[in-house]
This record gives C-alpha cells, structure tokens and sequence, in this order.
C-alpha cells in the first residue's frame, strides 16, 4: 500500500468547498428523481447543476465512463450509466455524485425510493445508510482501517444481508481514487493489522448491501454492477474527514431513513 495523503491548512478547505458543491449536487439531482422521467434525464440534470457551480464531473471520461454520474437502479449496484430506461414507481435508484472544483474531490452517494417504499425496501435502505454511520462513528485519529470497514459487514448481517466485497471505498483527495482501499468488510484473522487513521485522513465510506447474496456480475457495458441473483441493492456514501476529535462529514445531509417505521421494527 503507498503512502496515505493527509491533508492540512488550505488543502481541508478546498476538500470542504469540494465536499458541500458534490452534497448539494447530489441533493438537487435526488430531487429530480420521478416516475416517467429517464435516467438520462436525471444525468443531464446533474451536468447543468454541476456546470452552474463551476464544476467538473469527476466521472465523465473516467477510464473512458460516458455519464456524469453514476445512476444504478433496483438489482444495479453501481456505475449505472444514464439512458433511455424510465424510472418507475416503486424503483429505488442509487444517485452516486462527484465533482471536481479547484482540482479537489468530493464523492457522495445515496439510494432514492420512488413512491411508496415497501416495508423491505425501507429496512434495506435503512440498515446500508445505518452501516454507513456505524463506519463514520470509527472514524477518528488512531483507530484501525479494519475496525472501521468490518463495523458495515456486521451492522447489514444483523438484518440478513451481504455486503459487496469487488467493489470498495477509497481515499479521496486531489484524485477521485487514493490511498487506501476501505472495503465494507475485514477478515477477522486481521482485525489487529493493517494502517491506523490519523487526523487529516479524507476517505470516501460507501457501503454497498445487497438484500440477497453478496455475488455480483458486470453486465455488457463493461460498467454497470448488477447483484448476481438480481435482488434488490443499496448504496450510501460519504466523503469523511479524519480529525484530532469526531469525524467531520464533509458531504453531510440529513439521514434518508432516519428510523424504521413502526410496521417495519415490528416485523424484525
């Protein structure tokens, strides 16, 4: 593993600009996100919004990826790409944004529900988004890499999911993908290994949790990520900063899921 960046002074104020541009993105798009509209549609709103605040994509042309953002709907995982598919009630589409501005990065991911959210649907998207807050809590100066990626794998298997293990997150600075890799999950025998977080530390967390096995499979596109047995997926993600104290979420909004309904708890 090459060397973790850490980040001081100025660089943390370009990564804060960059964090809020990509969160109010982000939000701006998600609320574009209807029955009867394309997800074309929705990558062309998300290029204008970027464009309006002096941004860059910081996907477009990515190793060659032809969308703006990356849009994954129901059994897609991630690195769905914007076409002529139109949302319809009852999909849930994950909306992963990010965006250069001044030459620094901010990434950030959230799964939107259209219409009314099934009960199973809803304790999906609650538990991703809760194994994501359950990362961000570990996230201080001194604690293990693997404390942090392992507390999503054993958040999600209380409800009886898996977690992706191909695809992961990263560090995120003044390139999209840094050092180091931070996956949803940790082998056991390793737990006591591996780097330490230290303050100035900015990883992109972004838990991926399928309702079924944790198998998935690149379709035809050479990008979109599909669960192999076509169940329903989930997808949060924050750009986190590691500090002297508590972790300072740079892409911060509120929670989509704040708690389960009552219908919901009740049938756990």
């Amino acid at each position: 593993m090459s060397a973790i960046p850490i980040r001081k002074g100025k660089q943390l104020d370009y990564m804060r600009a960059a964090g809020k541009i990509a969160a109010e993105v982000l939000r701006l798009t998600a609320a574009e996100i209807h029955p009867g509209v394309t997800t074309k549609e929705i990558d062309e709103a998300a290029a204008q919004f970027i464009a309006e605040r002096g941004c860059t994509s910081a996907f477009l042309g990515y190793r060659g990826f032809p969308g703006h953002t990356c849009i994954s709907m129901n059994e897609e995982v991630v690195h769905g790409i914007g076409s002529a598919r139109v949302i319809q009630d009852g999909d849930i589409v994950k909306l992963d944004v990010g965006i250069v501005k001044d030459g620094w990065v901010g990434d950030n991911a959230k799964t939107i529900a259209v219409g009314t959210m099934t009960p199973a649907t809803e304790q999906l998207l609650f538990a991703t988004e809760e194994s994501l807050q359950a990362a961000i809590d570990l996230a201080r100066d001194g604690v293990r890499l693997a404390q942090l990626c392992a507390a999503v794998e054993k958040c999600v298997d209380v409800y009886g999911y898996t977690v992706v293990k191909e695809f992961v997150g990263h560090g995120v600075g003044k390139k999209l993908h840094e050092e180091p890799q931070v996956p949803n999950h940790w082998d056991k025998s390793s737990m006591g290994k591996g780097p330490r977080l230290r303050a100035g530390m900015i990883l992109a967390i972004e838990p991926m949790v399928n309702a079924g096995g944790p198998e998935v499979r690149v379709l035809e596109d050479q990008w979109t990520v599909e669960t192999a047995d076509r169940s329903l997926s989930a997808h949060f993600e924050h750009t986190v900063l590691i500090t002297d104290d508590a972790p300072e979420i740079l892409t911060y909004r509120e929670r989509s899921v704040p708690r389960l309904t009552t219908a919901v708890a009740a049938a756990r």
